[in-house]
């Protein structure tokens, strides 16, 4: 893409870039770089209206971003120079980015699959097996100075011969799946595509339906993007055609869960215990998933490793660079794959 009249290309930087500086470095040899002044979307979108980004031709935001900027909607886009044509979001999820509003306007979208697939899939492992092994009620006795409690906790459950139900194939359950295999475990999954025989033979993964997955597991992992076909798509139906005492684990999107009914499911006893790094209105947490010992809660934490972080950002950069240079996207989102 070259720059009018020879100028070098801008890029706006939405968000900090806390690891990867040789990376960075690289870009700011190739691009003048603006960072925006405000701090909450008000100010950014009269900071907008007031041309200081104009010239810019990408964006990289991290999630925290969020905060200054607010979704990256119709709203956003109308506020940002016509320049812009890329949004090199920090991430695999990517539900704080309005893609079909970015199309309309054809900016590409890029995130960083793979590099968050072994993080996020080890603490879903971590949340399986606290929960499936009831540790979370145990360590709520010990901080509460009760050793394991007045009555010690219901005996948990070896993960050895029980069934893994991983709803969303994609690289972090993939992930997941390998590694459950390790603990003796059968591994069942559904998905909006089915994979190729020889991947499943490959991963020792059964497709099943979804009413299947939902009947048949003893875990059931949610490993879906947030969107509006799967917001909610698990709720009460669904928690009903579960097989009683089901361990939960979420490390997608808060809001693929339907919380309330999680918090009754558990009530009930249809749902065991719950191991849970993401939650619908995030940073607030259901006070019904707060007060129950029988929840391991982690705020968010799925990606929290030096090294993950480090590769999140250099993913997210190199889409940068070759926009810049080439104007194309090393990960463009699935659904715009055809621009």
């Amino acid at each position: 893409m070259t720059p009018v009249h020879g100028a070098r290309p801008k890029v706006l930087l939405l968000g900090v870039i806390e690891h990867a500086h040789t990376a960075w470095a690289s870009v700011a040899e190739i691009a003048d770089i603006i960072r925006p002044a405000s701090t909450d979307r008000t100010s950014f979108l009269e900071e907008a209206a007031a041309g200081t980004f104009e010239g810019s031709i990408a964006a990289y935001r991290t999630f925290d971003s969020f905060d200054a900027t607010g979704k990256v909607d119709a709203e956003l886009l109308d506020a940002l120079p016509r320049s812009i044509r890329f949004i090199c979001h920090n991430g695999a999820g990517y539900d704080q980015v309005d893609v079909q509003a970015c199309t309309a306007r054809c900016i590409r979208v890029s995130n960083t699959p793979t590099a968050v697939d072994d993080a996020t899939a080890d603490i879903a492992i971590f949340l399986m097996l606290g929960a499936m092994r009831n540790l979370g009620v145990g360590m709520a006795a010990l901080r509460a100075g009760e050793w394991r409690g007045v009555n010690a906790p219901a005996l948990g459950h070896d993960p050895q011969g029980k069934v893994l139900g991983i709803l969303g194939m994609g690289g972090i359950g993939r992930n997941m799946a390998k590694k459950a295999l390790a603990f003796g475990m059968k591994i069942r999954y559904h998905n909006r595509t089915r994979l190729d025989a020889g991947v499943e033979d490959e991963l020792g993964v059964k497709y099943v339906a979804f009413d299947e997955l939902l009947a048949g597991s003893d875990v059931l992992s949610v490993n879906l993007p947030l969107n509006k076909n799967t917001r909610h798509i698990i709720s009460e139906r669904e928690f009903a055609k579960m097989k009683k005492g089901i361990v939960m684990v979420n490390t997608a999107r808060g809001a693929v869960i339907d919380e309330a009914a999680l918090v009754e499911a558990l009530a009930s006893g249809q749902v065991s215990s719950a191991g849970l790094d993401v939650y619908e209105q995030e940073p607030s947490v259901h006070p019904g998933l707060l007060s129950n010992p029988r929840v391991i809660l982690v705020p968010h934490m799925g990606t929290w490793t030096v090294e993950t972080e480090t590769k999140m950002e250099e993913w997210a950069i190199s889409n940068i660079r070759l926009a810049i240079e080439t104007g194309k996207l090393r990960s463009i989102v699935p659904e715009q794959r055809d621009m």
